[in-house]
């Protein structure tokens, strides 16, 4: 279920007690708009009393002989527990548990760091990929080939051949399980540098949102973290 936009249901709810409110006249209560008017916003009203306050419908409101009555006190306590919500969220945050940029892989933060700080969220998420191949490169002894090409063949379940060692995620065995984990490694590598880098490498565009930003270093994070704790197997 999606959460509910709290700033515009209080105002719906505002409107709503406005158009709905009356005065008593001594002997009735007097509309102080249509009651047409009333009933448009009571629909939209009741929608948000079934969310907020569900049990306005039979709670033991102070009762009165306006026909809205109910909908009225409800509408003030939904209010009122909104704006207890959203300040709760707002200084106390949601309670989902967030990403901390510290805990990535140290190829990945250690060297986005600075452009992070200063917002180039962009170039920040295309230094990472840079640092990942590198460090790839490293390990297995080749610069002869970069980045997806690089990966897909160090990750491959083929066995290793002269000048082409491979990464081994877990030692080897003749199960679909370990054939799995690699082909996932190879795709995953090559779609994080066909589909995060090349983009960031060959396209101008405006500047990543952070939290963007953040989600694709979390994905070289995770290409960083397998490379890292990867075994080399090389050929006799």
């Amino acid at each position: 279920m999606t959460q509910i936009n709290h700033e515009w249901a209080i105002e719906k709810l505002e409107s709503f007690i406005r158009t709905a409110s009356v005065t008593w006249t001594g002997s009735a209560w007097r509309r102080n708009y249509p009651i047409a008017n009333v009933q448009g916003e009571a629909q939209v009203v009741e929608h948000i009393l079934d969310r907020v306050v569900p049990t306005w419908r039979t709670a033991a409101w102070p009762k009165n002989s306006y026909r809205y009555w109910r909908e009225l006190e409800a509408s003030t306590r939904a209010i009122a527990q909104l704006r207890a919500e959203q300040e709760l969220a707002e200084n106390l945050g949601s309670g989902a548990p967030q990403l901390d940029a510290s805990t990535l892989h140290p190829w990945v933060w250690g060297s986005v760091q600075g452009l992070w700080g200063s917002g180039h969220y962009r170039q920040a998420v295309g230094m990472a990929a840079v640092a990942v191949n590198a460090q790839a490169q490293a390990k297995v002894g080749r610069k002869d080939l970069s980045e997806s090409k690089l990966l897909g063949d160090a990750f491959s379940t083929k066995d290793p051949e002269p000048g082409k060692p491979r990464l081994r995620l877990a030692p080897k065995e003749d199960s679909d399980t370990w054939r799995s984990r690699h082909d996932g490694a190879a795709a995953f590598a090559r779609g994080v540098y066909a589909g995060i880098r090349n983009p960031i490498a060959h396209e101008a565009g405006d500047e990543l949102e952070e939290n963007e930003a953040l989600e694709q270093l979390a994905a070289f994070s995770i290409l960083a973290r397998w490379i890292d704790t990867a075994t080399v197997e090389k050929a006799p």
